[in-house]
């Protein structure tokens, strides 16, 4: 996405033990074709540390939800421990961003590492010793949920700003291939945590989930923390993103535009206008999320068959996953902001057709066809996001944009939940479909903001 400053701009100087430059890549790309650029630019230890370290983060809201709902056989305090780490998530990610931006991702993740796995204890202690799960017992029960969302070390957005970095001197393509990769590790992981907490909770123990949680926290974040591409998070290496911009060297010419207008230097209203679109998309996302799982859930209860909705809702996730690793290889000259209208409007038609299937694999077949179109927004919206983030902030944006699918879920889980309490899946369905619509809407509404910033 970016290439080497012209020679009157210095580039400047990164950490002495940063990983140099390296050379375009050469066999390994013949056998993975553009994601052979990864490994060659970061490392293979590096896209497996980023994939199975924020596994946990997948497993904390079902664990919590299991592990509480099992000891106080209530579903309602398992439902609001659950909640208390979504709220904890969505409030401490962008903290642990801006936390990240100032001192560095090293120290903020080794702390929030330790701190989530003792959080994670104090969850499956405070529960196992609870009689009962009334007054000041429930209350430390979702005091320590909330902690354990509040420490959760955000990997996914902090991994994609490395990849800006590392790929500041390289084409475009070397950037969305890198999101693209990013895109389908986060919808792998949400697919495999929530089947892995039922797995375990259901052939060993209830407890077991989070205590694998915690150990790969303490050990898989702390290795992510101190790998050898930590350098590229510094301010230095970060800051050479503005050379970059200057070079001209962002392809769509909204974005390029966007991002001047997103620098330190900027007036505040604008930088805070774009950079609000793309998390306003997300939350959109996550409502989508949401209320889809909520859909689904009374979908599936109409043939006595509830327990099967996490596994409807996985079979979205896993072409959802597909799709975001083809981004890789769509036309470089088609603009991000026409990637976002073009898949929000896909997304809607799809999402409007879950209303038709009256059986559980006509059901299976429109989530295939519907996971097609999620992948690609979720990549698109993050290269907005990481194009118009000012260069000192990008870990706050990220981490922002990771927060808004957070807080979105909870909304849309609510909303349909509401809907299918008095008028079933058929009502249920209005509310993915409308999140959608409202995909459309921003994505146009960006079109628009990035299109009058570049002739300004």
């Amino acid at each position: 996405m970016y290439q080497t400053p012209s020679p009157a701009s210095p580039d400047p100087t990164p950490s002495q033990d940063a990983p140099s430059t390296p050379p375009p890549p050469g066999p390994e790309r013949s056998r993975l074709g553009r994601f052979g650029v990864l490994p060659h630019l970061a490392g293979t230890s590096f896209l497996v540390l980023g994939l199975f370290a924020r596994l946990p983060l997948a497993m904390l809201t079902v664990g919590a939800l299991t592990l509480v709902t099992t000891a106080s056989g209530s579903y309602a305090a398992g439902g609001f421990s659950a909640g208390a780490v979504g709220l904890g998530s969505a409030l401490g990610a962008p903290l642990l961003g801006l936390l990240a931006d100032k001192r560095g991702q090293r120290i903020v993740l080794l702390v929030s590492a330790l701190l989530n796995t003792a959080a994670i204890v104090a969850l499956l202690i405070v529960t196992l010793t609870s009689a009962v799960f009334t007054g000041g017992a429930l209350a430390l029960v979702l005091g320590a949920a909330f902690a354990v969302g509040f420490t959760c070390p955000q990997i996914g957005p902090l991994a994609r700003v490395r990849w800006m970095a590392m790929t500041r001197r390289s084409p475009r393509s070397a950037l969305d291939t890198a999101l693209s990769y990013e895109g389908t590790a986060d919808e792998l992981t949400f697919v495999l945590g929530p089947a892995l907490v039922g797995l375990l909770a259901s052939l060993i123990a209830p407890w077991l989930p989070l205590a694998l949680a915690a150990t790969l926290t303490i050990t898989l974040v702390s290795a992510f923390a101190v790998h050898r591409t930590v350098v590229y998070s510094d301010r230095g290496s970060l800051d050479a993103r503005t050379l970059a911009d200057d070079a001209g060297t962002l392809a769509d010419g909204g974005l390029r535009a966007a991002s001047h207008a997103a620098r330190p230097s900027a007036a505040g209203a604008p930088r805070f206008a774009l950079v609000l679109l793309p998390v306003a998309g997300m939350v959109a996302v996550g409502t989508f999320f949401g209320s889809t799982q909520t859909f689904l859930t009374a979908f599936s209860g109409q043939f006595g068959a509830t327990e099967s909705s996490g596994l409807l809702y996985a079979v979205m996730g896993l072409t959802s996953a597909v799709a975001a690793l083809s981004v890789a290889y769509w036309p470089q000259r088609l603009r991000h902001t026409t990637r976002w209208m073009a898949s929000a409007a896909a997304m809607t038609v799809a999402a409007a057709a879950l209303a038709l299937p009256a059986s559980i694999a006509a059901m299976l077949v429109a989530l295939l066809f519907l996971g097609l179109f999620v992948g690609p927004t979720m990549v698109t919206i993050f290269s907005i996001g990481s194009a118009v983030a000012p260069a000192h902030r990008l870990g706050t944006v990220m981490t922002l944009l990771a927060s808004g699918i957070v807080a979105g879920t909870a909304v849309g889980s609510g909303l349909a939940g509401i809907l299918a309490e008095t008028g079933g899946a058929a009502a249920a369905v209005v509310v993915p479909a409308a999140a959608a619509a409202v995909l459309l809407v921003l994505g146009s509404v960006s079109a628009i903001a990035l299109r009058h910033v570049s002739r300004a």
